[in-house]
């Protein structure tokens, strides 16, 4: 299945607002919308999958484009299932991803984690261009395989490019090992570009935060299983100097508080 996703935020009036937006199945954007939502400094988009997505063959394309000053939360709502190829040709998955965020504006990429079951073939890439002072959050998560089973392969790049050059240019490719990831199942990162950095590297047993060489930070964590990776990366990312602003952002409260 193929699918494309178009969304545009702009500053009118003084207020956030979705200027564009395009989506199909099995990638759906939605608007959080009512009361709540107008309260909110920043516009707040839901994404939706189908239940049995990604599946082998699927091709998706993400592009999100925050303008100048304006502010986006592009937050899941469950966990995705990465799944095989119903044929013979054991073709992968594809999920492409890109971020443009104008002068001062800011976007927080909060996907729920990503399931790659057995046989699976899953194919990432995220790119995002800054413009200057624009911040950026960008989570990923990662489980080796449902719990008891042979994970199946995952292929992901990172790529983070502010106004003085790239910031971070990473690739990740996981499968059956358990040498990947020293005998655990998931692997939580977090991009951090969000005003002053730390001065030093710090880490915990299984986690760590690291400031890149041209600004931001690289936030780690590896665990048994999601909940506590995803716990040991909020206590990576709280080592950060603007922690408070980057999770509490546009919204007024935490990001894994945002409606469902």
């Amino acid at each position: 299945m193929r699918s494309r996703a178009r969304l545009v935020v702009a500053v009118d009036g003084g207020r956030c607002v979705v200027r564009e937006l395009r989506s199909q199945a099995p990638l759906s954007l939605l608007p959080w919308r009512g009361t709540a939502a107008g309260r909110s400094a920043a516009v707040i988009v839901h994404m939706v999958g189908s239940a049995a997505t990604p599946l082998g063959g699927d091709d998706a394309e993400l592009d999100a484009i925050v303008e100048a000053g304006a502010s986006l939360v592009l937050t899941g709502v469950a966990a995705a299932l990465a799944l095989p190829a119903q044929d013979a040709t054991g073709r992968p998955s594809r999920l492409a991803v890109r971020l443009q965020i104008g002068d001062g504006g800011s976007l927080q990429y909060l996907p729920e984690p990503t399931v790659v079951t057995r046989r699976a073939d899953h194919v990432t890439s995220f790119d995002a261009v800054l413009g200057e002072a624009a911040r950026l959050r960008c989570r990923e998560v990662l489980v080796a395989g449902r719990i008891g089973e042979v994970a199946g392969r995952y292929r992901g790049s990172t790529r983070v490019l502010g106004p003085s050059g790239p910031l971070l240019v990473q690739t990740q490719d996981l499968d059956d090992s358990p040498a990947h990831l020293a005998g655990r199942r998931v692997l939580a990162t977090e991009v951090l570009v969000w005003g002053a950095d730390p001065a030093g590297a710090v880490a915990g047993d299984w986690w760590s935060l690291t400031p890149l060489v041209r600004g931001g930070c690289l936030a780690t964590a590896v665990a048994s299983d999601a909940v506590t990776a995803q716990r040991d990366l909020a206590t990576a990312v709280a080592a950060h100097p603007g922690w408070s602003q980057a999770v509490l952002g546009e919204t007024g409260r935490p990001t894994s508080q945002l409606p469902r």
